[in-house]
């Protein structure tokens, strides 16, 4: 599970939906007190950003015609700001290991003045 923290819109479809599902995922993890020290020391979440970073996901899911019905769970445990995701080395990780995300952030490049 990981924050990409990359424009979604240069996201392909199984990295965009992937993440939005691994918030949900988090978010239980969470709620069942269950530790996410790995993930904050991988620099793979940024707790305090689970809600922002949902509403971001399901902004392009909508915009690309996908459907959104799950919400986040209301009482989930909200924490101080806690994680940071380098966004610059996690945008590379994305690029190297995804053909489709490679091209997308491509092809956004070449459209940016």
């Amino acid at each position: 599970m990981r924050m990409w923290m990359a424009d979604p819109k240069i996201m392909c479809r199984n990295h965009l939906l992937g993440e939005h599902a691994e918030i949900h995922m988090f978010i239980g993890a969470i709620n069942r007190r269950q530790s996410m020290n790995g993930y904050l020391k991988k620099g793979f979440l940024e707790v305090h950003n689970l809600c922002g970073r949902h509403e971001e996901l399901v902004k392009e899911m909508k915009r690309r015609g996908y459907e959104h019905c799950s919400v986040l769970e209301e009482n989930w445990i909200s924490a101080q700001e806690s994680g940071c995701i380098d966004r610059q080395r996690s945008l590379r990780e994305l690029v190297r290991r995804c053909s489709r995300c490679r091209q997308n952030y491509a092809h956004a490049r070449n459209r940016s003045p």
